[in-house]
């Protein structure tokens, strides 16, 4: 059996290592294809350490192949996450995706995922967003209206679309749902297996966690961290500097204007974030426009990027190589390990928006670090 994950590992916590070890259970002798997000993530945020790292972390705990998910997908909604995703792993031939969920039912998911195709369902979304209610909340009250379920947390919502590409890509591979065992934001740290955000947190302040992490990511997290915060200058300069903000990805031509005249009062991100927030626009939705904006990433690139161009390997054990070999004979993108295999819009993108990522390293040869992102080769174990 071949089995896809996709993830963010925004830090590798002990949470991700029993679901690694949970594939493992269900499926003796699997081969693990991971789908990692790398420099920007799906909720605005910039990674922790950085996608290298990463992938020695998940390769180190059991992992098979660790591919990274473009920027173009990783920082957008659940649809357009799962889109680029399930595309990657169509083209690996996973049989099963699993992935954690708080309801845990496949059925109910399944459901949801049906309903969400009819066009009662698009006209009660559009109903309640015209009352100023927020897309994620006018798609948890729309699925209670029709179904009576109430569903409501990023991981349950991103589950029902990978389910609804699955159907839509008509591919032949069956989602998985196991029990997702903490809240997902969750700022404080409970038991041993608690929330990325808590440890996040706790991180940010000095913080013992060792205990809430592999001891293999404990050691990388001793390294230069990267938070999303210390974007901020970069980020006031790049607003302060454009003349309209709303060609950049998800940024409304509303919004755009609240964002160029709440930056002169803030002082922080989280400040923000705050003076720019209103009942239509979430704290994840304004993170993800202010991470388009600081990289760029405009509405005219976006209709041009809509499907996965190529298949990026990040790095590979034994029983990964053994299977890239086999899948390379199959796989309609082209399965690549670096800038010099393709020419792709969405590969020149990417190479961008990592070097962006290392522009607020303290290391004195960040150049180093930019340079690397091109040079670099796949991990091997």
């Amino acid at each position: 059996m071949n089995i896809g994950i996709i993830c963010e590992y925004n830090p590798f916590h002990n949470g991700h290592l029993y679901h690694i070890n949970k594939v493992k259970e269900m499926y003796k002798d699997c081969n693990i294809i991971l789908v990692m997000s790398s420099s920007f993530l799906q909720r605005g945020d910039a990674s922790l350490i950085d996608k290298w790292d990463k992938t020695s972390i998940a390769l180190e705990y059991g992992v098979d192949i660790v591919i990274e998910l473009p920027f173009v997908f990783s920082t957008q909604s659940a649809d357009t996450f799962a889109r680029g995703a399930i595309q990657i792993l169509k083209n690996m031939n996973v049989d099963a995706i699993v992935f954690g969920s708080e309801i845990n039912d496949i059925e109910i998911l399944n459901k949801i995922a049906n309903v969400q195709n009819e066009d009662s369902f698009n006209i009660s979304v559009q109903k309640y967003m015209s009352d100023g209610v927020n897309y994620p909340t006018a798609i948890s009250r729309t699925i209670k209206d029709m179904l009576n379920i109430k569903i409501d947390t990023p991981n349950d919502l991103l589950a029902v679309s990978y389910i609804k590409e699955i159907n839509r890509q008509n591919t032949n591979i069956k989602p998985i749902c196991i029990k997702r065992t903490n809240d997902f934001h969750d700022k404080k740290l409970n038991d041993t297996i608690t929330s990325a955000t808590s440890i996040r947190n706790a991180l940010r302040n000095n913080v013992d966690i060792k205990q809430y992490v592999p001891e293999i990511c404990y050691n990388y997290l001793q390294k230069e961290l990267y938070y999303t915060e210390e974007y901020f200058d970069l980020l006031k300069y790049k607003i302060l500097s454009a003349s309209d903000l709303s060609i950049y990805q998800t940024v409304d031509e509303g919004i755009g204007s609240r964002i160029k005249k709440m930056i002169l009062k803030s002082n922080s991100l989280d400040e923000l974030i705050e003076n720019v927030k209103t009942k239509r626009y979430t704290h994840n939705k304004i993170k993800r426009m202010l991470i388009h904006i600081l990289c760029g990433f405009t509405k005219k690139q976006a209709l041009k990027m809509k499907n996965s161009e190529y298949i990026r390997i990040l790095g590979f054990n034994e029983n990964g190589r053994i299977y890239l070999n086999k899948v390379k004979k199959t796989s309609k993108l082209p399965i690549i390990t670096g800038y010099s295999n393709i020419k792709s819009d969405i590969l020149d993108l990417e190479l961008k928006v990592s070097q962006i990522y290392y522009l607020v390293s303290k290391e004195k040869n960040k150049n180093y670090l930019m340079e690397l992102e091109y040079k670099h080769k796949p991990i091997i174990k």
